[in-house]
């Protein structure tokens, strides 16, 4: 490639059969901020071909429990026109590592829990004389009190 050629642009169709991801899901991650285009003079999206690597990252941390809002976050720093390095990918990866252990540790809790819950027979979450005596743990506020429970 000459460093004088134009920079080489794919279609939405492009990127959507090369990433395995729908037209309509490429327009809502651009939507959210996860990937950038540019547009043709009769206004059709463009992408560069580093947008199949932050594709490929998003559909990564969404398998991994990852909310749309932190992969927004930890690829903001890198512009979206340019393909994200290994090392960049390190960095990344890094930061959601802690994330995924206390999740990881908490469904294997749930795993581990989820027969004691309802599991005596009683089917009362509300006042379980086991798991939540006198609907104690509604003073701890709303939600799953006991799944989230700090991690020991």
């Amino acid at each position: 490639m000459n460093h004088s050629d134009p920079p080489r642009y794919l279609s939405v169709g492009e990127v959507a059969l090369r990433s395995g991801v729908a037209v309509s899901t490429l327009h809502f991650y651009e939507s959210k901020g996860l990937i950038s285009s540019v547009r043709t003079e009769g206004n059709q999206r463009r992408f560069t071909p580093g947008v199949l690597r932050y594709i490929a990252i998003v559909k990564v941390a969404q398998r991994a429990g990852i909310p749309l809002e932190e992969v927004r976050q930890a690829l903001g720093e890198y512009r979206p026109e340019v393909r994200v390095t290994a090392a960049q990918w390190r960095a990344v990866a890094s930061r959601w590592r802690a994330a995924m252990d206390e999740r990881i540790l908490k469904l294997q809790r749930l795993r581990d829990e989820l027969d004691s819950c309802i599991g005596c027979g009683c089917l009362s979450l509300k006042d379980c004389p086991l798991r939540n005596p006198a609907d104690a743990l509604a003073q701890q506020g709303p939600g799953p009190r006991i799944l989230e429970r700090p991690l020991r």
